[in-house]
């Protein structure tokens, strides 16, 4: 009974982390739910052109450059082609969603960049875990089934093995594509707060920034997961996620320069304060993903 609430625990949380965060985000910062929605439409749009590219240009040159390098640095090469496809197609689809759609300057604000990058990262998430929880159902099913009666014979072996692999792995194993998705979640976030730095601090490097720091962490993972263990490769992950937020929390603050208020508006701030609760823009202006 353990080995099944665990497994299907890890499914559930993939798809309740990013709501629950959404919901936090709205209580804690008042930031509304369009913001979600519009990071969930991004990341499916930059899928539409990312898996037709990586299935029809990418993946062919990356098997031209597997028969025609070695081992080792054909991993890495491909990690990185692969990183920087994700990157290239996902960065640029949010910093076209902020410049064309987001274009208000209360939708440009850092506590907005976490609901949206939530919904970025989130949907992902919740696709994933949707996925994860039907081939639970499968497994289950196929677990004590005769799988003759079930599947055709000459996929009788394969699929009793991925039976016996699944149900062999122990419970904190099982719980490790949740514990991904949490640290993946939080760069998405950080992510788009980097992309938030281009019309903030004016300057197109924040995008190319963004772009390798997903190349890095996709590229990272690939290789770790093809060259150490699972949970080598997982620990790394959160290595990455927790580096996320502290990216999430540096990039806080409003850049210098970038203070609109007139020296009359600036003066009344504290009646402002004292007789009412600060508003989100003045909570972002004190200080993540």
């Amino acid at each position: 009974m353990f080995d099944i609430a665990i497994r299907s625990l890890n499914a559930l949380l993939m798809i309740a982390m990013p709501l629950a965060l959404g919901v936090f985000l709205y209580r804690r910062l008042g930031v509304g739910w369009r913001l979600f929605g519009i990071g969930a439409v991004t990341f499916i749009a930059s899928q539409l052109l990312h898996i037709p590219f990586n299935i029809w240009v990418l993946n062919p040159f990356i098997r031209w450059l597997d028969e025609s390098m070695a081992s080792a640095a054909y991993l890495i090469a491909a990690a990185l082609l692969l990183g920087l496809s994700a990157g290239i197609f996902e960065e640029a689809a949010r910093y076209l969603v902020y410049r064309f759609r987001l274009k208000d300057r209360r939708d440009r604000s850092w506590a907005n960049a976490l609901m949206f990058g939530a919904g970025h990262g989130g949907i992902e998430s919740i696709m994933i875990g949707v996925w994860v929880l039907y081939g639970f159902i499968q497994l289950y099913a196929y677990k004590d089934a005769n799988l003759e009666k079930l599947i055709p014979i000459d996929q009788v072996e394969i699929a009793r093995t991925q039976v016996d692999l699944f149900w062999s792995l122990p419970w904190y194993g099982a719980i490790l594509g949740a514990v991904e998705r949490a640290a993946t979640l939080c760069f998405h976030i950080s992510a788009t707060v980097l992309v938030l730095q281009v019309f903030l601090r004016k300057n197109m490097i924040w995008l190319f920034a963004a772009i390798g720091w997903h190349a890095l962490f996709d590229a990272m993972a690939v290789v770790a997961s093809q060259t150490w263990s699972i949970y080598v490769t997982e620990a790394l992950i959160v290595a990455a996620g927790i580096a996320s937020i502290g990216v999430i929390f540096l990039l806080r603050g409003k850049p210098v320069g970038l203070q609109d208020e007139s020296p009359a508006e600036t003066d009344r701030m504290p009646i402002e304060i004292e007789t009412q609760k600060p508003s989100i823009d003045h909570l972002e202006d004190s200080r993540y993903v």
